[in-house]
């Protein structure tokens, strides 16, 4: 887009539903003026009946860490990674994404400490050359209290908008038993039976450690400076307390009907992941986000690792009569903007905010992006 163009002749997705045949006029950059029917422009882009949805909001996606590592001990350039990578997200309809880095010094591939937070730094380092808004989500695994000195520097020189503890340890959480925790890291990243023991083990002495005073430093430190903070794979009514204990607002991944009624009981929001949605069931055989949200539980919806699956989850949603398609797009673009507090700014098309816009051709079964906005200049198109 130029200083001033109007969308015309769009089906325009509104926080309070749909707007048949509207127009958009977009002024440097921002919402000018929404309006029913047609709405002369200097320069005008028929939608053709399209969808305009708000663009797409992604709280937490691991995707970063497969495009750096395809395959395990197999490492691509970062800046080749996330250049290539913030081609396909806009493709995607994301225009606001939280590249999720994993500090767990005794998991596997990246995650460790001193590789996330290079990793972070240098992508820092590129948001100008990106089309997609870029930020960052930290996420701690709390049996590694070394990752402590690393996350706080990296909160202290403003290189984190977002930051989460998360729990892998075997027994809990998103692995239940030792069996599920060996299934999923060992084929994964190639480690073998004993490799995996290893590991299980490590983990099992370090939380013997004084990972509360750690998870209480780090969100100190994250409210001193702004940053929003979940938690992750919680799987109890007492984590749930906890969370609430520590004014966490927002819990990922709920792992069983527990949690996630008693965090809807206790007003935190659930973020749900968009492939669950869209496959029907958790890869780790836990909670289905579809039957969540069909029971009213769940606010968000996040790519987790698959980033073409939130265009896909909110029709899903929509066409299996779940949600009305207005309160599915809510899911993946104005509540995710609230969670991390930048809703002022972004997540709906609403006059005043930025025209962060997807205009989306659901003439098919398959719906498809046509075209992608970030304030206002067009970063992507197939027409």
């Amino acid at each position: 887009m130029q200083d001033r163009v109007t969308i015309t002749n769009a089906r325009v997705v509104t926080p309070e539903g749909v707007l048949e045949s509207a127009s958009v006029r977009v002024d440097d950059g921002r919402i000018a003026e929404i309006r029913e029917g047609y709405m002369n422009g200097t320069r005008q882009i028929d939608a053709r009946g399209a969808l305009l949805f708000p663009g797409f909001v992604d709280m937490h996606s691991d995707a970063i860490e497969k495009g750096i590592e395809p395959r395990p001990n197999t490492f691509f350039p970062v800046n080749i990674a996330v250049i290539e990578l913030d081609k396909k997200i806009a493709a995607c309809g994301i225009t606001t994404m939280y590249h999720s880095l994993s500090f767990a010094e005794m998991e596997v591939g990246l995650r460790n400490n001193s590789a996330a937070a290079g990793i972070i730094r240098e992508i820092n380092l590129l948001r100008q050359k990106l089309k997609v808004n870029t930020k960052v989500h930290a996420r701690f695994e709390i049996t590694d209290t070394g990752a402590v000195p690393y996350l706080e520097a990296l909160i202290r020189d403003g290189q984190v908008e977002l930051f989460s503890i998360m729990d892998h340890s075997p027994g809990q959480g998103q692995f239940r038993d030792i069996l599920a925790y060996k299934r999923y890291y060992g084929p994964v990243y190639a480690k073998s039976d004993r490799e995996m023991d290893g590991i299980i083990e490590r983990k099992r002495k370090a939380k013997e450690q004084d990972t509360p005073g750690a998870i209480d430093h780090l969100v100190s430190v994250c409210r001193k400076h702004g940053i929003s903070v979940a938690s992750h794979d919680d799987d109890s009514r007492a984590k749930i307390h906890w969370l609430k204990t520590l004014d966490i607002g927002v819990t990922e991944f709920p792992v069983n009907e527990e949690a996630l009624a008693e965090a809807h009981d206790q007003g935190i929001q659930v973020c749900l992941g968009s492939p669950n949605v869209v496959r029907g069931k958790s890869q780790a055989a836990n909670l289905s986000a579809r039957e969540a949200i069909s029971r009213g539980y769940g606010d968000i919806l996040c790519s987790d690792y698959s980033p073409m699956t939130l265009l896909h989850a909110v029709f899903t949603l929509d066409r299996h009569g779940i949600l009305p398609l207005h309160e599915a797009v809510r899911m993946v673009s104005l509540n995710p903007a609230r969670a991390v507090g930048i809703d002022r700014v972004t997540g709906s098309i609403e006059e005043g905010k930025t025209a962060d816009l997807v205009l989306v051709d659901d003439s098919d079964a398959v719906p498809r992006v046509i075209r992608t906005w970030v304030a206002g200049q067009e970063v992507y198109a197939t027409c």
